[in-house]
């Protein structure tokens, strides 16, 4: 049967499949009971979506679009949704601010770019020596974080999804070497959430920069460093002609969740379904965008090495060891600033403590068995 069929002719068997999936989703309000037999409306809804990323980011704009695109297919175009990048509609670090006060429905991003509006919004973005993806996930779909997520963004009438994840990123392209933790003294870093406040607290400066603004910046020495995501961007940013080190690992962001935000008053004035399938579609571009780095970001790496003749470098054992007390330190001193980012913190707390026994007996022991079969081609 064609999709365009069984979406007239069985609306209700559509809404309940897509249902099993957003399942996941655990929100917090629980779906109201409904008499007699459930009727899906034929009313078309036409909304913009603006993000922080620059035009065509492969997997974090591109990934938006694919998002819009796969929402209007799902819904046989009951609901479309137009993506703007980063500086077409909106300034790209005015988005959430957007999505708020309804000048849009819809937008991408990254939780700590809003740290300032709210400070418990940078646990959901990524944590420095926290969660993986995989970590993260299970957080958001199994323990209780997305309703925290919620309850962090409803007194601004904004409803948060996870909308992909980087995984593991890397450390930073840096203009010097980084022997000790005294090197980041003095040191201008582009790097934005809690990572940042603990590269501060080591004696860097911060600067929070837009993706399109960070190239020009590193090349012309305004920052002597930055971070962006992984080897498959970083090769498409030509970090490696303005910065000769590349660090690993990406201690503080071990996997880095992007944001789907949704106009409150927007998404609850869609039918059941349509949220169904909004959430559903959210739930798959987070799958979607993770394995697609996964499978990009190897390929991107070897040829930063060969090609570019990159020098790939690994954080000293000291400074990880410095920069995890740091940490620590850092996240006890956002947790104190108001109740809720303490009760965000202590609730990633117990969840970690709760999958950290499991990850060393499984994921670490296996990575650390063949870690040796995979060796960089020089």
């Amino acid at each position: 049967m064609q999709r365009r069929d069984f979406l007239k002719k069985a609306g209700m068997t559509a809404a309940t499949a897509v249902a099993a999936t957003a399942g996941i989703m655990g929100c917090a309000k629980e779906e109201a009971r409904q008499e007699g037999p459930a009727v899906v409306t034929r009313q078309k809804f036409e909304w913009k979506m603006v993000t922080t990323w620059p035009p065509n980011l492969p997997l974090l704009q591109t990934g938006a679009e694919r998002f819009a695109q796969r929402v209007a297919e799902a819904t046989d175009g009951r609901l479309k949704i137009q993506v703007f990048a980063g500086g077409e509609l909106v300034p790209a670090l005015n988005t959430f601010d957007a999505v708020s006060d309804g000048t849009v429905q819809a937008g991408s991003g990254a939780a700590y770019y809003w740290a300032g509006k709210t400070p418990a919004a940078q646990w959901f973005a990524a944590v420095p020596f926290g969660f993986n993806a995989q970590g993260i996930n299970a957080w958001f779909y199994s323990g209780g974080g997305l309703q925290l997520w919620e309850e962090t963004y409803a007194p601004f009438n904004v409803i948060p999804r996870p909308l992909g994840n980087t995984g593991v990123q890397m450390g930073g392209w840096f203009r010097k070497e980084m022997r000790s933790i005294d090197d980041y003294k003095g040191l201008k870093m582009r790097i934005p959430g809690l990572g940042g406040k603990v590269v501060g607290k080591a004696g860097g400066t911060v600067v929070l920069l837009p993706g399109g603004e960070i190239f020009t910046s590193l090349e012309r020495g305004v920052i002597d460093a930055t971070e962006w995501v992984g080897p498959m961007h970083d090769l498409r940013m030509g970090f490696y002609k303005a910065a000769k080190y590349y660090y690993y690992p990406g201690w503080h962001e071990p996997g880095t969740t992007l944001e789907l935000l949704l106009n409150k008053k927007a998404y609850e004035a869609l039918p059941k379904d349509l949220q169904l399938i909004v959430d559903a579609v959210a739930a798959e571009t987070n799958m979607w965008t993770l394995s697609e780095f996964d499978a990009a970001n190897g390929a991107a790496l070897q040829e930063l090495i060969s090609k570019h003749k990159v020098n790939l470098v690994r954080f000293p054992e000291k400074m990880l060891d410095k920069l995890r007390e740091l940490a620590k330190q850092t996240l006890e001193e956002e947790a104190d600033k108001d109740a809720l980012s303490r009760k965000v913190h202590e609730a990633f707390k117990a969840f970690k403590a709760q999958v950290g026994v499991w990850g060393t007996t499984s994921e670490n022991a296996y990575y650390n068995v063949i870690a040796d079969k995979y060796k960089l081609k020089g």
